[in-house]
């Protein structure tokens, strides 16, 4: 066989493990049916600006060795995501916070705060995600910040959702507006296509390629087959398709210096049909005379699409179950990604997850 690995998909996954597999010396091919490299972290230099091709990419962590780990490849800024949210010609602060309750209702103490909350919760047994929503958080916070957005994101009414879509909703009784909370955070200084360049620095890509199109060909070209794609796609579909909600993105260059003056803003009433608005060069704090703004419509996946969230439901779970159970005997393939696993997954889960699974295929 000609390489030790073929990875199928150039994301953050596949790219990870190819950088791993290169260094302890085995010979890779990835190939990926899109025309770039990154996956959907994809970025591209417009008016001197990166902009993120599949909306925000802010990489955070607490993982001390997967950061260090990126930063052989660049070097990141000091970025912090502190978005801002839209509801009726207001803005609030997020996540939720002092600042955020301040803005609702006026208040400045904790428990001021905590005393509307509690009042306001929903206190039966939530069945669906808007009654767990309002257990979590009352009703100010829910109709104004989470209602609409959610059900755009969803394509659904959140009394149709399942609850544990919605597991927590943090409430923070600080005035601090920084989305994360791991100890590491940060955007490649020049941009994430930059950062993948380095990593695959000295491996075999071919782009413009679909696995699919004569899968016995491309699986005897390696040992291993490392397989980032949907899981259900892989299979033929044999038990069903797996659901997925998708995005469509409008771009646009804006002829000022500052459009929005915030990377990032969501959009939480019904009367829009985007939910968010990105303003990429404050990201890293671009001096361009003009702006590149992105507007962020949730869609329906259809088959050629490009699928983002899976559709956490009980029959989705118990699809995605029954295929993960048919990989268990299958010794030459590696699966790892957010689609290959059925599940939303943070950039430095997915580098992490690679790192886990190349050790554990090579004993």
């Amino acid at each position: 066989m000609k390489y030790d690995y073929l990875i199928v998909g150039c994301g953050l996954f596949g790219t990870t493990i190819a950088r791993l597999a290169t260094d302890a010396g085995k010979s890779c091919l990835i190939i990926d049916k899109r025309d770039h490299i990154a996956g959907n972290c994809y970025t591209e230099k417009v008016e001197g600006i990166n902009v993120h091709k599949y909306g925000a990419h802010i990489f955070h962590t607490s993982n001390k060795v997967v950061w260090d780990y990126v930063n052989r490849f660049t070097e990141f800024n000091n970025f912090i995501n502190s978005p801002k949210a839209f509801y009726q010609d207001k803005l609030y602060s997020l996540p939720f916070n002092m600042n955020t309750f301040y803005e609702l209702w006026g208040v400045t103490t904790p428990e001021e705060a905590e005393r509307i909350i509690n009042k306001q919760r929903f206190k039966g047994t939530p069945k669906n995600l808007e009654e767990q929503a309002l257990s979590l958080v009352g009703e100010d916070i829910y109709y104004t910040l989470i209602k609409g957005y959610t059900e755009k994101q969803w394509g659904r009414k959140a009394t149709e959702l399942p609850s544990f879509i919605i597991k927590r909703l943090p409430l923070r009784y600080t005035f601090d507006n920084n989305y994360f909370n791991d100890r590491y955070q940060g955007i490649p200084v020049n941009g994430y296509t930059d950062m993948f360049e380095k990593m695959l620095d000295g491996i075999e890509v071919q782009l413009n390629v679909d696995y699919f199109s004569d899968r016995d060909y491309y699986d005897s070209l390696a040992e291993k087959v490392v397989y980032t794609g949907c899981i259900d796609e892989f299979f033929d579909y044999e038990y069903g398709e797996l659901q997925y909600r998708s995005l469509n993105f409008e771009e646009y260059i804006v002829d000022v210096e500052n459009y929005q003056g915030n990377a990032v803003i969501n959009y939480c009433d019904d009367s829009t049909s985007f939910t968010r608005l990105i303003e990429h060069k404050h990201f890293e704090n671009s001096t361009s005379s003009k702006t590149v703004v992105s507007y962020e419509y949730p869609c329906e996946y259809v088959k050629g699409s490009t699928p983002f969230y899976p559709i956490n439901t009980d029959n989705n779970q118990g699809l995605y179950r029954k295929y993960r159970d048919k990989t268990t005997s299958l010794t030459k393939y590696v699966f790892g990604g957010r689609l290959s696993e059925y599940k939303y997954m943070d950039m430095h889960v997915v580098i992490e997850s690679a790192m886990n699974k190349f050790k554990s295929s090579n004993g």
